[in-house]
């Protein structure tokens, strides 16, 4: 899944190249960066794991505002923030919920003798619907 929020730049007063970014869309998301493509990255970073956290705990990702509702600060920016949650997921997701389900015996037996499992079914399953309700 990828989402798009818009972040706010403002140039750091301690460093020269430097950025302060602010996601309105995300309480408290706010990370810097020594220079623009830093800012650009460690931002994306600090959105993502937001994100991610919110999902986490059952929560939809938040919805993005338009781009040009946001007016930053006197000397900032707003440019687009692009988050590949999937790939963000797969490297940091580390926190599981255990689950106990009950399938029909003749099915336990299939998935058993063709070595399936069962928590990968069930994960790749879940995120195909999730995708689904929240293209």
């Amino acid at each position: 899944m990828k989402l798009t929020y818009p972040a706010c730049f403002y140039p750091c007063e301690e460093k020269e190249n430097g950025y302060t970014i602010e996601v309105p869309d995300l309480p408290g998301c706010v990370s810097e960066g020594d220079t623009l493509a830093d800012a650009i990255l460690m931002a994306t970073d600090a959105a993502s794991g937001w994100v991610l956290d919110e999902l986490e705990d059952g929560n939809p990702a938040p919805q993005a505002s338009a781009i040009d509702s946001i007016i930053p600060e006197q000397g900032g920016f707003v440019t687009l923030l692009v988050l590949d949650m999937e790939a963000y997921a797969e490297k940091y997701g580390n926190k599981a919920v255990r689950k106990n389900l009950t399938i029909p015996a003749w099915l336990n037996t299939f998935a058993e003798k063709n070595h399936i499992n069962f928590s990968q079914v069930l994960q790749d399953s879940l995120t195909a619907m999730y995708q689904k309700q929240y293209p």
